[in-house]
């Protein structure tokens, strides 16, 4: 694969503006919160794989776990839209001298060479497609014959309170914040089973399965403020913000969160679909 294609959605403003960098500087936070969805992706990576695609990869977390399972024998290929978080993905594989590679792409219209890849995982990189359907049967030329699609989505705004508190306790002192639009690409665009399993069908897969999965995601509670501060809707917003108004906002919204805090570690239910399929 070439290594460079430059995105051409309006997502690829945003993650590679302040989007995309606050996620850098949250890796290690961010990272911690989602590995059991990472985990979950895992154990469904077949064994007999040596080359799988890992969509909206980010910073190379999920990537890297791919790579190590794959062994010395496999190449884990990680693709995103957002070069901030690439550059520092590749930091990581070099560190870890990992068997991996990085594609600065949108996996949606990136000329995949057609049939060569085992397995495709995805840890809520689906989301953020304008067309999804087109942008799985991209994805499905690119692999195998029986190749295994393997991903978890979010699930409904009401099914994952922790994720939308930021916002609603910040709405009266941000007027400007963007109300959420749930047939947009974004976080909860693949909330409905029903339009997970439909974008799969219409796009060629088959032996598509969807079922629920509720998991416990944690992260120190003293990263919150900048989890606050900087990721989000009300973190997006806030970096355009001075640190005046930062401090106001993130100190006036954090008492929201008290419910989720205990002790040292904030714990919250992380509600997706995990989402299979083969090609």
């Amino acid at each position: 694969m070439e290594n460079r294609q430059p995105p051409a959605t309006d997502q690829a403003a945003l993650w590679n503006g302040p989007s995309g960098h606050a996620w850098v500087e949250a890796q290690e936070t961010l990272d911690q919160m989602l590995k059991p969805f990472e985990d979950l992706l895992l154990a469904g990576v077949p064994g007999s794989a040596h080359a799988v695609l890992d969509v909206g990869c980010g910073t190379g977390s999920t990537t890297l776990a791919v790579a190590r399972t794959l062994g010395p024998t496999g190449r884990c290929t990680g693709i995103d839209i957002s070069e901030p978080m690439l550059a520092l993905a590749r930091e990581r594989a070099a560190r870890a001298g990992a068997n991996a590679t990085f594609v600065h792409a949108d996996a949606q219209r990136y000329a995949f060479e057609p049939a060569t890849v085992d397995a495709i995982v995805s840890r809520f990189g689906v989301m953020f497609f304008d067309d999804a359907v087109a942008a799985f049967a991209n994805l499905r030329r690119a692999a195998r014959p029986g190749a295994a699609l393997r991903f978890v989505a979010w699930r409904s705004a009401a099914d994952n309170p922790f994720m939308t508190t930021a916002e609603r306790a910040a709405a009266p002192l941000l007027p400007q914040l963007p109300p959420r639009q749930p047939d947009a690409p974004g976080q909860f665009f693949f909330a409905s089973r029903e339009r997970v399993h439909t974008t799969l069908t219409s796009s060629g897969w088959t032996d598509v399965a969807i079922e629920a999965a509720d998991v416990t995601c944690e992260f120190p509670a003293r990263a919150l403020d900048a989890y606050l501060a900087r990721l989000g809707p009300v973190g997006t917003v806030l970096s355009d913000a001075d640190e005046a108004t930062r401090v106001r906002v993130t100190q006036a919204i954090r008492p929201a969160f008290d419910r989720y805090v205990q002790g040292d570690v904030l714990r919250f239910t992380g509600a997706c679909w995990l989402a299979t399929a083969r090609a």
